[in-house]
């Protein structure tokens, strides 16, 4: 079982990495209005899906195992106003939030798999805490990159395997 619990935490590690990395490539063909940009006035723009993520990662990973997930000092709503930051401050939030996840999970042991831990006063397993960041992560930035799509049209650079290149191997992974 050790052996899982390792491999756990490393595959884990690889993942959030990948998120990352990925929303990165896409923010890199954006221009700074871009980050603005809402299809309409229900919809979310990129950088308020940064500054939810931001705000999300600044709750959960601070003291991960010994406070409730969801902080006091969080004012969720305010995450989903678009005040107008620049891009250099959304990456700033951006970055700052990994910092604090990476720097969590990097420090877990394999016992710490095992522990409990709150969210909304709600016991979950440490797995059930991780695998709902991975899904809300997972969620957020499929949604900054289609919303990059609808912004760039044909000037986006695809970023996994092409459709006309989906029997080749080509594109990025």
């Amino acid at each position: 079982m050790s052996q899982f619990k390792a491999d756990y935490l490393n595959v884990i590690l690889a993942q959030f990495q990948h998120f990352k990395e990925r929303a990165e490539m896409g923010f890199q063909q954006l221009s700074e209005d871009d980050f603005h940009w809402k299809p309409n006035g229900q919809s979310n723009s990129i950088a308020i899906i940064i500054k939810h993520l931001s705000g999300n990662m600044h709750s959960r990973w601070v003291d991960f195992l010994t406070t409730d997930g969801e902080k006091e000092y969080r004012d969720r709503d305010s995450e989903f106003i678009d005040t107008y930051v620049s891009k250099a401050h959304l990456m700033k939030i951006w970055e700052d939030g990994w910092k604090l996840l990476f720097h969590t999970i990097e420090n877990l042991t394999e016992e710490d798999l095992d522990k409990t831990v709150t969210l909304r006063e709600k016991p979950l397993s440490v797995l059930q805490a991780i695998q709902t960041e991975i899904a809300h992560i997972s969620y957020h930035v499929g949604q900054i990159l289609y919303i990059g799509k609808q912004i760039k049209d044909k000037d986006w650079t695809i970023l996994s395997i092409p459709t006309k290149d989906s029997n080749q191997g080509g594109g990025l992974k």
